[in-house]
């Protein structure tokens, strides 16, 4: 039977990881994740968990920590951010190119600098190229959820890869939601004990993780992460569907919100996307057909089933929470075009950079854009990509 709680994204995500009970959890503290961990390690204090918390002195440590932990055999995590996130950047790789499936609990959060402690994607999509799984949440009970759903996917022998399960800095990290929860046996059941097959403390199979890789093996290396990467797409999707039947809440790798008949529409991640349907209902109300695709899972980026979803929409504007620096837009940006260029979709799109060290975006920037998309319809030339609240 759900339970109905009003809480915090990071509360949300530490009582899911109470529910899974993880073996081992190293970690260190950075705004705005340090909840994740202080509020895992009362449970931990408790006897609520078994887990193994393991402070340590820096991020590089909790993230060489946690991959160690994850060869010897056990499910393990961390937690952290932006600056944090980056000093364990050659961890990151290590633990996708091991074909580790160990979870980070990421709260996004702007990269230095100048120095900010509010929510951009900077630090995920930083990292996007890295080869973990990333997933999104545009709420608390998205947060949750994402949670309890991780390790089935990132597990699956099919996949084996880390994954990263992000949340907005501040936003819905520290924000209180309404919110329902499982019981704590039906997430045990759900997530299962965890049984990897090969493991460095298996004394019938005695192996190295991470070995020198020549040139003759390093490319099929790399080029079985990206077949694992393809089948986290189908497995995701069974697991969401098979949590779908425990929650009553059905997901998919992205969300489309009123875009079966829209002609214009707008892409994006994560939280936005709830000020976004506010401006998009009262816009409906007018007779405008507008609609919404929010992105759940950035890898695997699933670029085709996003051209077919956007196949009917005159025009696309492209929203990113991230500089790339290229000089035309951010990686949602470049990933989506290239997905509509892929499959011959001729829609027009229109670039938009947002919300960068926690800009705040508001209904009424939405209204604007959708505005916009419809002049760019009937005519209208965009010269580059727009910064949305920039002050002038």
């Amino acid at each position: 039977m759900a339970k109905r709680e009003r809480l915090s994204g990071n509360e949300a995500a530490s009582i899911a990881l109470r529910q899974i009970n993880p073996d081992v959890f190293p970690a260190f503290p950075i705004t705005p994740s340090t909840e994740i961990p202080e509020y895992f390690s009362k449970f931990v204090a408790n006897g609520q968990v078994d887990t193994e918390f393991i402070p340590v002195e820096s991020e590089h440590s909790s993230m060489s920590a946690a991959l160690g932990a994850e060869a010897a055999g056990a499910r393990a995590l961390t937690a952290t951010s932006s600056c944090g996130m980056a000093l364990m950047w050659e961890e990151l790789y290590v633990a996708a190119s091991d074909r580790l499936p160990l979870m980070l609990a990421l709260v996004n959060r702007a990269l230095s600098g100048p120095i900010n402690i509010n929510c951009d994607h900077s630090d995920s999509m930083g990292a996007r190229d890295s080869g973990w799984i990333q997933l999104y949440a545009e709420d608390n009970q998205e947060v949750y959820d994402n949670f309890v759903m991780a390790y089935r996917i990132a597990e699956h022998k099919d996949v084996r890869l880390p994954i990263m399960v992000c949340q907005d800095g501040f936003i819905t990290s520290h924000g209180v939601q309404n919110m329902e929860l499982l019981e704590d046996e039906e997430v045990r059941n759900f997530v299962g004990e965890y049984q990897p097959e090969h493991y460095l403390l298996n004394p019938k199979e005695p192996m190295a993780v991470g070995p020198y890789a020549v040139s003759n093996y390093y490319m099929e290396s790399k080029y079985g992460q990206v077949q694992a990467m393809k089948n986290a797409k189908q497995v995701a999707i069974d697991v969401m569907n098979e949590f779908a039947k425990i929650s009553g809440r059905q997901y998919g790798l992205f969300e489309e919100y009123r875009l079966e008949d829209a002609e214009y529409a707008i892409v994006l991640i994560g939280s936005a996307a709830g000020t976004a349907k506010d401006a998009i209902d009262r816009l409906r109300e007018e007779g405008r057909k507008v609609g919404l695709l929010k992105i759940r899972f950035f890898r695997p980026f699933p670029g085709e089933e996003i051209a077919k979803a956007l196949s009917k929409v005159k025009v696309v504007g492209l929203m990113d929470r991230a500089e790339s620096f290229s000089g035309n837009g951010g990686p949602l940006c470049a990933e989506t075009m290239a997905a509509l260029h892929r499959a011959g979709n001729t829609a027009k799109t229109v670039e938009y950079m947002y919300g960068l060290g926690g800009r705040d975006i508001k209904v009424e920037d939405f209204w604007h854009i959708f505005d916009e998309l419809e002049e760019v319809a009937n005519g209208k030339v965009v010269d580059g990509y727009s910064y949305i609240g920039l002050r002038k």
